[in-house]
């Protein structure tokens, strides 16, 4: 039985309208602006959506460039763990998965949970239980990197947010890398503040050889030779 319905009002349930993003600074200097009457670029519009089964391969590949940088320079890789895992999510139940296109190009991807669910969680439920939170786990949220700074962060995290207040949450969790100084920033600015932190140690080991240098060896003994008596 497949796990996605295909009910349409099922498949559009919590999921908002498509909205315009910014356009690209595309223009050039001043003194070289084209004339006034130039006719004015038709804006573009982001649209969310479930993923389908026929998406994972693309998604798949948008993970893996979207993340590149900051798994280079993080000890634990963020996302995706492993292409076979990334598929495996699919077949799950309790995860929504949302894809975030302009003209049909995929800019921005989200992954979330409204309870803690998978082999690979690092959610202790009990820590927000008695805190009396009720979160909306985000496990991924990806923008493609040539859409920064134009809007699209900021509809997915809309999104994120209206499917959690439709259910009646009232948080949004989520993790980052300590060193990911841009996520963090970007985190912090709208709200997000530390909850816990699973810290990496590192303590320096003088280290010694596992085989033994070389060493002289004696002259050979004569055998033959009679102590002197």
């Amino acid at each position: 039985m497949p796990r996605r319905s295909r009910d349409p009002a099922e498949i559009s349930l919590g999921l908002l309208q498509a909205k315009p993003v910014r356009p690209a600074n595309e223009l050039p200097p001043a003194e070289e602006a084209p004339p006034r009457r130039s006719r004015k670029k038709k804006a573009q519009l982001i649209q969310v959506r479930r993923i389908h089964r026929r998406d994972l391969q693309r998604v798949w590949q948008f993970l893996k460039l979207s993340f590149r940088d900051v798994n280079r320079a993080t000890v634990e890789y963020q996302r995706p763990r492993s292409k076979q895992r990334f598929f495996e999510v699919y077949e799950e139940e309790g995860v929504e998965q949302l894809l975030f296109t302009v003209r049909r190009e995929v800019v921005a991807y989200a992954e979330c949970t409204y309870e803690p669910t998978g082999s690979d969680n690092w959610i202790n439920p009990r820590y927000f239980e008695k805190r009396d939170m009720r979160p909306l786990f985000v496990d991924e949220l990806a923008v493609h990197p040539d859409w920064h700074g134009r809007g699209v962060g900021s509809f997915v995290l809309e999104q994120l947010q209206h499917l959690a207040r439709v259910r009646g949450l009232t948080h949004l969790v989520l993790e980052v890398a300590e060193n990911n100084e841009n996520a963090l920033a970007w985190y912090r600015k709208r709200g997000f503040r530390k909850l816990d932190a699973a810290i990496f140690l590192a303590q320096s080991i003088v280290t010694e050889p596992e085989l033994l240098p070389p060493r002289e060896l004696p002259p050979k003994r004569d055998d033959r030779e009679t102590p002197s008596e």
